[in-house]
């Protein structure tokens, strides 16, 4: 890990720790609600921004992690904590089968085969498939999680869980980046042709890509679950994804701090101002168009490393 990387960990676990003493029991929310997108942008993040792959539905794997969560701790009484990795699980599986046969496409190809899969997944939550998701309504009565004999249920006790789950995620993707898998997926990135013609697998490598974040994605089901108590198929619809998609373009595509940026504003502004009625959304999406033209790389964009003369000209030399 970098030391900047290290210090801004540092920084927000100092904040972090100090935030429910100042903040009431609203903002609280919010920021639970920050977290909980985080997740999702991280492990979208992985997709998007470190392999390249337009994926517009990841809502889905949300929502699987989510109902896989539901259905065990209601219709099995697991604990709730128990079934994150079986929702992880889940949501990699679904993964593996629905993007195996699409993954050889590109750009605004898979894109619309993404959209296409989450509302796939939307009706057939709605449909009630096999008699579990319970139709429109969804699933009620989930149960608290309890972590060391204690059960969480204030918002400020929430706010921990879930952003202990952020710091972890933050540390364990930046490792991510470091490693040969990291590495090969920016590679995959900037050029697929050229990856695949030093030797990397590309078609795996996507695959894997894909498969890693519908699995944290479908953990961060599990504690919007147990957070709620109650979930529906109209949690999991297609703005959700929307505004994934944009969090990590707004932050800056495989840039971790950036996709945390990103969180922040898209959830924190439009509750800022909510006074403003239904013209706070007007605000909001003229902000975004701004950024977009004017910052196209994202808020906080990945910085790629830079080669000096003489780094070159060893380089060269040693050929």
């Amino acid at each position: 890990m970098n030391v900047r990387l290290a210090l801004a960990l540092l920084a927000g676990v100092a904040l972090l720790a100090v935030a429910p003493l100042a903040l009431d029991a609203y903002w609280l929310d919010v920021l639970n609600s920050v977290g909980l997108y985080a997740l999702l942008a991280l492990s979208l993040n992985v997709i998007l921004g470190d392999a390249g792959l337009f994926n517009m539905g990841h809502a889905a794997f949300y929502a699987v992690g989510a109902y896989t969560t539901a259905i065990l701790s209601t219709q099995l009484h697991l604990p709730v904590l128990w079934t994150l990795p079986l929702a992880g699980l889940a949501a990699a599986l679904f993964a593996a089968v629905v993007a195996r046969p699409v993954i050889h496409l590109r750009g605004d190809y898979l894109l619309i085969v993404t959209i296409g899969m989450g509302e796939i997944v939307r009706i057939a939550l709605v449909n009630d498939v096999f008699g579990l998701t319970g139709g429109a309504n969804g699933l009620f009565g989930i149960p608290r999680p309890i972590v060391f004999g204690y059960k969480i249920r204030k918002p400020a006790e929430f706010f921990y869980l879930i952003w202990a789950f952020v710091l972890l995620t933050v540390f364990l993707f930046d490792r991510l980046e470091q490693s040969r898998f990291g590495r090969a997926l920016t590679y995959l990135r900037e050029d697929p042709v050229a990856a695949e013609g030093s030797g990397i697998n590309t078609t795996r490598y996507k695959l894997a890509a894909f498969v890693l974040g519908a699995a944290w994605a479908g953990m961060a089901g599990t504690l919007y679950a147990a957070k709620m108590t109650i979930i529906s198929p109209e949690s999991f619809n297609f703005w959700e994804s929307v505004q994934l998609f944009l969090i990590v373009i707004l932050g800056g595509a495989g840039s971790i701090p950036g996709v945390i940026l990103g969180a922040v504003l898209v959830i924190v502004l439009p509750e800022a101002f909510r006074g403003f009625a239904t013209a706070r959304l007007l605000v909001f999406g003229l902000v975004m168009m701004v950024m977009m033209v004017f910052r196209t790389q994202g808020l906080l964009p990945l910085k790629r490393p830079r080669f000096r003369e003489k780094d070159l000209a060893r380089a060269e030399a040693a050929r």
